[in-house]
């Protein structure tokens, strides 16, 4: 009789890891800063139907790098958690901390039991009436969270742009200024290493604005997101060709 194959529980999840961060890293990169008015997403995306930045509810957002499919069926998890407690008891009882918990549980699960993790990293949003009731929350494929500040890239070649936001970033910035540092970061992931311009309709762009009243999410596209980006002094068109998300 012959024996049966082994591998120890360290090997078999390390191969998951690096497996997951194979799938990751092969995403373009999402990031997402604090600004003095709400919270902002910014990705490169020509697709306007494929979206990486969603609303989740009335003050929560999510974001997310890896297999579209995998996060998408994620998000809409979400958004039926968020509606079902939000109905259950009270709108204010929906959090970011609460659904991150809940996306914590079920990559954690899928990340030990099954036999291919989900190749996902996930980032968590709620703005706060004032800029310390923000809270960012950022997931990784095998269930664990970090409770971020100010700013997070994820996806791609993210602790090199890490390095390059975190030393551009500052509190009480405008959102002109944050959306201007977010294309020149994103800007500098082409293949050969070389800055590329941007344009409007390669970006994917949404904020959280807590001067809104209750649904804080907004999409900026078009004339809006030019006119931004064109207070920040990047560019509003040209660029390299668009490609797939």
């Amino acid at each position: 009789m012959s024996m049966p194959f082994y591998v120890s529980p360290e090997q078999l999840m390390k191969d998951r890891a690096d497996y997951a961060r194979k799938g990751i890293a092969r995403g373009r990169s999402v990031v997402v800063l604090q600004y003095d008015d709400g919270i902002a997403f910014a990705t490169e995306n020509p697709s306007r139907a494929l979206h990486k930045i969603s609303e989740i509810y009335d003050r929560i957002a999510f974001a997310a790098v890896g297999k579209y499919n995998e996060f998408e069926n994620l998000r809409v998890a979400g958004v039926r958690y968020a509606d079902l407690r939000g109905y259950s008891y009270d709108r204010v009882d929906v959090t970011a901390r609460g659904l991150a918990n809940a996306y914590a549980q079920t990559l954690g699960t899928v990340f030990t039991t099954e036999s291919k993790p989900l190749e996902v990293e996930l980032v968590v949003v709620e703005v706060g009436r004032e800029p310390a009731g923000d809270q960012i929350y950022r997931l990784s494929y095998d269930g664990s969270v970090t409770d971020e500040h100010g700013w997070v890239v994820m996806g791609g070649q993210a602790e090199r742009l890490a390095t390059v936001l975190g030393g551009g970033w500052r509190p009480g910035m405008t959102l002109a200024q944050v959306l201007g540092l977010a294309v020149r970061v994103l800007g500098g992931t082409g293949e050969d290493g070389a800055p590329r311009a941007l344009g409007a309709a390669q970006l994917e762009v949404a904020v959280l604005d807590r001067t809104r009243p209750r649904r804080a999410f907004r999409r900026l596209t078009g004339a809006l997101l030019e006119d931004v980006l064109g207070g920040a002094g990047a560019p509003t068109g040209g660029g390299d060709e668009p490609v797939a998300p």
